[in-house]
């Protein structure tokens, strides 16, 4: 797609320029209007029309801080076609630093949205209409949900080999086969046909430099290969393939303590960490019930029996 004649939300953006739109939906109880800043860098070069996004989950930050920092080194400047930057989403969200929006809803499962429905259906409603349909490629940051602590990964699916072939491009330490949900954005997305990478990487409500690091690093290899910006494709590792994957869940309620490294290969029956109560009379081991990479782990100290502990990757 050219970026010529790009419109969106209803202004002409110039060429070669930066242009800032705001995303109006609605206003605070107290009148005061929400605007979400979408920040567009338009060539004089025809080429792809590449979308980073960020925050549609408003405790997830560390998407937040990789775009931020991909604006603060200037590679949204494109030499050809137009990169897109919506840096934080769910604007209410992220001013209260919860997930949700304040109707309570997951903005990231009410895709395409509704003109007349619930407020953050309208939210999607809006992007679906006037933001997805001029984008060819979308980068869709994220973190783990509350305190799981994600390994810096791309989820796709893997059999879509151009996706595939653009995740490898990213050069993350794990790529993760992902089916797609529905009513999510990146399911939505791909029903536009649009080609869509989604970032995972660290907790929620903390900027963790390293995974900024891979965030930014992996853009500029996806813009590099486009031939979006200049610059050469720069693959530090061989990422580590997982197709498929299980949750380690607690058998009991009590302290919770990891002795494993998260991103690590672990054996079967290997130990991984301890629950304990409080009062030093009861200590439980984790054993790993089969061998394989650990791409998560919670990071909460207190749980619960049946709490998501570790998503560990089986080595088929």
């Amino acid at each position: 797609m050219s970026n010529n004649k790009l419109t969106l939300l209803g202004k002409d953006i110039p060429e070669g320029k930066k242009t800032i739109l705001d995303l109006e939906i609605a206003k605070l109880h107290t009148r005061t209007t929400v605007k979400v800043p979408v920040i567009v860098e338009s060539s004089k070069n025809p080429g792809p029309v590449v979308l980073l996004m960020a925050g549609i989950h408003g405790d997830e930050v560390n998407g937040v801080g990789i775009i931020r920092e991909i604006i603060n080194q200037k590679i949204n400047k494109p030499k050809n076609g137009t990169i897109i930057c919506l840096p934080v989403f769910n604007i209410f969200g992220y001013l209260i630093h919860t997930r949700e929006f304040p109707d309570g809803r997951d903005l990231n499962r009410v895709f395409p949205g509704n003109a007349n429905g619930s407020l953050a259906s309208q939210f999607a409603y809006q992007f679906t209409k006037e933001i997805a349909p001029h984008v060819d490629y979308v980068l869709d940051f994220h973190t783990g949900g509350g305190e799981r602590d994600n390994v810096a990964q791309i989820r796709c699916h893997s059999e879509e080999e151009n996706t595939l072939k653009l995740a490898e491009v990213f050069n993350p330490p794990f790529i993760i086969s992902s089916n797609y949900i529905a009513k999510s954005v990146r399911y939505t997305l791909n029903k536009m046909k649009k080609t869509v990478l989604l970032f995972e990487g660290g907790k929620t409500n903390e900027l963790n430099p390293e995974i900024i690091a891979h965030g930014v690093r992996g853009t500029k290899n996806v813009l590099t290969h486009l031939d979006v910006i200049d610059g050469d494709v720069n693959l530090t590792q061989k990422p580590i393939y997982i197709n498929s994957a299980r949750w380690l869940r607690a058998s009991h309620s009590g302290m919770f303590q990891a002795t494993v490294k998260n991103g690590t290969f672990v054996e079967k029956k290997q130990v991984l960490g301890y629950i304990q109560d409080p009062f030093g009379e009861f200590k439980k081991k984790i054993f790993a019930q089969n061998e394989g990479y650990i791409f998560c782990i919670n990071r909460t100290p207190i749980v619960n029996k049946g709490d998501a502990l570790f998503h560990l990757g089986i080595k088929e």
